[in-house]
């Protein structure tokens, strides 16, 4: 293989059997179960870059997601907390930390727009009465969300706004000396969205410290709601809006 075939082949690794295939990425069916808390202001502002500011009182919502048909990624579960901010004075939300059980997805998440994914063991399924979202690190569980299941709808056109919001990530990738080669803070949305259906209802969340799981640094405050939302998407690439290094 000469230069030219590499140049040409150098999207993904490895070379020749890249772990995922090109976007753009289609998901059906896509199962949201997010629960909204207040957690500690100053532990939140500890964890959210600038340029990007918390967008106010204090919350961060808990995320549980069953993708059964993902373009390339196929059939997985993911969790994560994900945090209000604003960029610019505009809305939008800040990837924290997310967890999945897909090794595709986990490398592609990361490589392309820079999701801060680790490989865990999150699940999402109804018990009689109860949306029951859980995340497992190893043999440890880390977070339990319950909702009652489907106790009230949930206005569509708020369900659309949230899952088709502004989105941003910390993408950090390292020089072969450990520096950094990359750091840029990434905008991406969704799109071709269809709601099938949106829910709310009573919820609960409890999350447990772990060391490399740590979800319970930001702590449950107060639960103030949670949404079930049903939907297809098309998963957007990305947008560098500040790279880092630039500005040092």
């Amino acid at each position: 293989m000469n230069e030219k075939d590499v140049r040409a082949n150098a999207w993904a690794m490895p070379l020749t059997s890249p772990i995922y295939p090109r976007g753009p990425y289609r998901f059906m069916r896509r199962e949201f179960l997010v629960i909204s808390y207040r957690t500690d202001p100053g532990l939140l502002n500890a964890v959210v870059p600038a340029p990007l500011q918390p967008a106010g009182e204090n919350i961060v919502k808990m995320e549980f997601i069953r993708m059964p048909d993902s373009t390339g990624f196929g059939d997985y579960t993911e969790s994560g907390q994900v945090i209000p901010v604003t960029y610019q004075g505009k809305q939008g939300t800040y990837s924290h930390n997310m967890f999945l059980n897909d090794d595709a997805p986990i490398a592609g998440g990361r490589e392309i727009w820079g999701f801060p994914k680790k490989l865990a063991n999150p699940s999402l399924k109804v018990d009689k009465d109860v949306l029951i979202g859980t995340l497992d690190y190893g043999s440890i569980r880390v977070a339990i969300g319950t909702m009652g299941y489907k106790h009230r709808p949930f206005d569509e056109d708020k369900a659309l706004a949230a899952v088709t919001g502004d989105n941003y990530l910390l993408k950090i990738i390292p020089h072969v000396d450990c520096t950094p080669r990359v750091c840029e803070l990434v905008r991406y949305r969704c799109h071709d969205v269809t709601i099938h259906g949106a829910w709310q209802g009573p919820a609960a969340l409890q999350l447990f410290e772990h060391a490399l799981a740590p979800v319970a640094r930001l702590p449950v405050l107060e639960v103030v709601g949670a949404v079930h939302i049903l939907t297809d998407l098309t998963l957007g690439l990305g947008e560098v809006v500040h790279d880092y290094l630039a500005s040092r």
